[in-house]
C-alpha cells in the first residue's frame, strides 16, 4: 500500500501514450513550458499519485475497515461562512488527490453528511467496486445523468443542511455547460451545479485535495459564492468562472494533483 502502487501508476504512464501526453500538455498549460526531464519527472510523479490515492480508496474494503487519512485543512473559514446561510452547502471539487478519501472526513469534521453527485460509469463492475468503496468510507452515491429527477435526491440532502459535492473539471456530450477561461484558454464546465445553488439557494464551495504523503492530504478551501433565484447569464458566468479561477489557483500551486487524462 505504501510503496507499490506508484510502480502501477509508472506503468500505465508508459502503456498508455495518449493519457500520457494528455498530462504532459496540462501540465504546460498549468505551469508553461519545462525542459523534458522536468516533464518526464512530473507526468510519473502524476501517475504515481493517481494509483496511490486508488488503492487507498480501494483499500477502504479491508476487513478491519477504512483507515481514515491524516488531513491538515486551509482556509477552513470559508465552511464556516457557507454554513451561515442554512440550507446546506455544495461542494464543487475536481479529479484531484484522494478527493474520495478527504471529502467524508472534512464533511464529519463539520459535522455534516456528504452525498457525491457522479455520472454513472460506463463499466458496471468497475461502479460497484468503487461505489463499494466510497461508501465504506461513509459516502452516499448518487448517479446523475439526462433524467431530471436524479437531482432530486441532492435537494433533499441540501434541505437537511447536508453536503453535495460534484466535479466540475470534466464535461461529456449533450451536458450543459458555461464557458470560461482556464489559464488563458476558453474551457467550460458544467452548469449543473450552478442549476442546483440556483433552485436551492445552497452557496457553492470550491474545494481541492493535495496527496503530501502516504495517507496524508492537504485541503484547499475557497471562497463560496451564492447564485441568485433570478440569475441572469451574467451572473451565472461571474460564478462560474469564480470555480475555474479556484481550479486554476489550486492547480498552480500542485500541478501533478490533477488526474485528467483525457486532454
Amino acid at each position: 500500500m505504501r510503496y507499490s502502487p506508484p510502480v502501477f501508476g509508472w506503468a500505465a504512464a508508459a502503456l498508455v501514450p495518449s493519457a500520457r501526453h494528455a498530462v504532459r500538455r496540462n501540465l504546460r498549460r498549468i505551469r508553461g513550458p519545462a525542459p523534458l526531464t522536468r516533464d518526464a519527472r512530473e507526468v510519473l510523479e502524476t501517475f504515481g499519485t493517481y494509483a496511490s490515492c486508488l488503492a487507498e480508496v480501494l483499500s477502504n474494503d479491508a476487513e478491519a475497515g477504512p483507515r481514515p487519512p491524516e488531513t491538515s485543512h486551509r482556509r477552513v473559514h470559508h465552511v464556516h461562512d457557507a454554513r451561515v446561510h442554512g440550507r446546506g452547502i455544495i461542494m464543487v471539487t475536481a479529479h484531484t488527490a484522494g478527493w474520495e478519501t478527504v471529502g467524508p472526513v472534512v464533511a464529519r469534521n463539520q459535522g455534516l453528511k456528504m452525498m457525491i453527485a457522479m455520472q454513472r460509469e460506463a463499466d458496471e463492475r468497475a461502479r460497484a467496486l468503487h461505489d463499494d468503496a466510497r461508501k465504506r468510507a461513509g459516502i452516499d452515491i448518487v448517479h446523475v445523468g439526462d433524467d431530471p429527477l436524479s437531482s432530486l435526491p441532492l435537494l433533499r440532502h441540501l434541505r437537511g443542511g447536508d453536503v453535495v459535492a460534484l466535479q466540475i473539471d470534466r464535461v461529456v456530450p449533450g451536458m450543459r455547460t458555461r464557458e470560461v477561461e482556464l489559464f488563458g484558454e476558453k474551457a467550460h464546465i458544467p452548469e449543473g451545479p450552478l442549476r442546483l445553488a440556483q433552485v436551492s439557494g445552497a452557496p457553492i464551495l470550491p474545494v481541492f485535495c493535495a496527496r503530501v504523503g502516504y495517507r496524508k492530504y492537504v485541503v484547499e478551501l475557497y471562497e463560496s459564492r451564492l447564485v441568485p433565484r433570478q440569475a441572469t447569464d451574467a451572473d451565472l458566468d461571474e460564478v462560474a468562472q469564480h470555480l475555474a479561477n479556484s481550479l486554476a489557483e489550486f492547480l498552480r500551486e500542485h500541478p501533478t494533483q490533477w488526474f485528467h487524462f483525457g486532454g
